[in-house]
């Protein structure tokens, strides 16, 4: 009772409607889950999928490097790579880290996307079929 008193004589609570400093952390927190969630969480995810993409090269693929070089893969060691770069077997040493996209796996991934889309429009258009069918015979 005495510290209502004394809290109301002061006038504190008019001064800071908000609840002192509870409310600073929780914007603090606030704060720190935006900044996870929108910035650190994407670019690991980025991060993950660059080295997937990396560690999946194959002989033979066809990639573009960050500084846009293209060329085939003809030889594979622990962190670099071989690539020729032209019909004249110009061949280049790179880090594996310099790879920006895999043309072929990319390629083949349209490819893939293609075909099932074809593939769930034959469904489609079967199914519709049968539909029509079964009303035509009743």
């Amino acid at each position: 009772m005495l510290s209502f008193v004394s809290t109301a004589a002061t006038g504190t609570e008019a001064a800071n409607p908000f609840g002192g400093g509870s409310y600073m952390i929780i914007m603090l927190v606030l704060f720190v889950a935006i900044f996870y969630f929108m910035i650190l969480r994407p670019e690991n995810k980025k991060k993950k999928e660059q080295e997937a993409l990396r560690s999946s090269l194959h002989k033979g693929d066809k990639i573009t490097t960050i500084g846009g070089i293209m060329g085939k893969i003809v030889d594979i060691k622990d962190d670099k790579i071989v690539i020729e770069t032209s019909e004249d077997q110009v061949r280049m040493e790179l880090q594996k880290w310099s790879v920006m996209t895999n043309n072929t796996a990319e390629k083949e991934k349209t490819k893939r996307a293609a075909e099932a889309k074809e593939a769930a429009q034959k469904a489609k258009e079967e199914k519709a079929r049968a539909k029509a069918n079964k009303k035509a015979g009743l």
